[in-house]
């Protein structure tokens, strides 16, 4: 790096897998990263989709793959920092007359912020292929605009009316129900999951078909990538170094207070943050599947097209 160490501005949500590359206790071999303070993670998003402001950023899985359709300058490397389960993700009101989620259809459903939202994705994957909702006849009202500013949703897509909430409109009955909407936000009686025993829900599916969401990836600019080879490779390597760092405190009971979905994933299936395409090919092909259903991507991506040639065969 013509004998002179490199600082990348890099924005990473805050929490115990990249810990060790904040404290400096993990440092990649080739560059430092410059860390900037983004509290709401969902904003770096933003800043690097419309102005590739960040030379590594963490962005939404969905965001990165209508990035990819849009040609935006930056590509991922088979790290996935942020994963979850999305049954619970549905809130109805119950005085909707929906008693199923097969009874959303024809009904108007909120989804928080815009139509390619991650969890909107997967959340309506479940209603597709578990519950057999046929996502076409249900009209999404959406709260926010779109992270890639030139996709356009479906025309079953519509904003939320001026100076309405999604909230309110699920309490009064308005819309029948809403995905990505934190149940305490929303102050109704009448309003509860759609999907009982939600959290159990996903676990069982992981054990039974090994289904675990991922939301998040890692890219880099691509300017940045062409500038210095072997970077990617060296970005894997340390984000993984952390990574193993945090799961075997995590394995120990040296954390105080474990993420509960990282502490049952670890018991179902070991590793609760898999990186490599290998171990997470299904998950990959699944949301692009998704994305592909739900008119967000116009014809799949291949593994190829999203991730750096030289971490393809990287695994953590």
């Amino acid at each position: 790096m013509n004998g002179m160490t490199k600082r990348l501005r890099t924005a990473l949500a805050t929490s115990g897998q990249i810990e060790a590359l904040r404290d400096g206790s993990v440092k990649p071999r080739t560059f430092e990263m410059e860390f900037e303070e983004v509290p709401v993670i969902i904003k770096a998003f933003r800043r690097m989709v419309r102005g590739q402001e960040f030379d590594i950023c963490e962005l939404a899985m969905t965001t990165y793959l209508c990035s990819r359709a849009y040609g935006k300058p930056f590509t991922a490397i088979p790290v996935f920092p942020m994963r979850a389960f999305h049954h619970g993700a549905m809130l109805y009101n119950t005085k909707s007359g929906v008693r199923t989620p097969k009874d959303l259809e024809g009904r108007r459903v909120g989804v928080n912020r815009g139509y390619t939202v991650t969890t909107g994705v997967w959340a309506r994957s479940i209603l597709q292929h578990e519950y057999g909702v046929d996502l076409s006849t249900v009209t999404w009202v959406l709260s926010g605009d779109e992270h890639v500013a030139e996709y356009r949703p479906p025309a079953n897509a519509v904003p939320i009316q001026p100076g309405a909430t999604l909230e309110g409109l699920l309490a009064s009955g308005e819309i029948a129900a809403a995905i990505g909407l934190p149940r305490l936000q929303v102050d109704s009686p009448d309003v509860k999951p759609l999907i009982p025993n939600a959290k159990e829900a996903g676990f069982d599916a992981l054990r039974q078909r090994g289904h675990y969401p991922i939301n998040h990836t890692v890219v880099v600019r691509n300017d940045v990538l062409d500038a210095h080879p072997g970077l990617a490779a060296d970005l894997f390597d340390a984000l993984a170094e952390a990574k193993r760092r945090y799961v075997d405190r995590l394995k120990s009971g040296r954390i105080a207070t474990p993420d509960p979905v990282h502490a049952r994933v670890m018991e179902i299936a070991g590793d609760p943050l898999p990186y490599g395409i290998e171990p997470n090919r299904r998950m990959i092909e699944s949301i692009v599947q998704y994305a592909v259903e739900q008119r967000i991507l116009p014809r799949p991506l291949t593994i190829d097209e999203l991730f750096v040639p030289e971490t393809r065969a990287l695994r953590a």
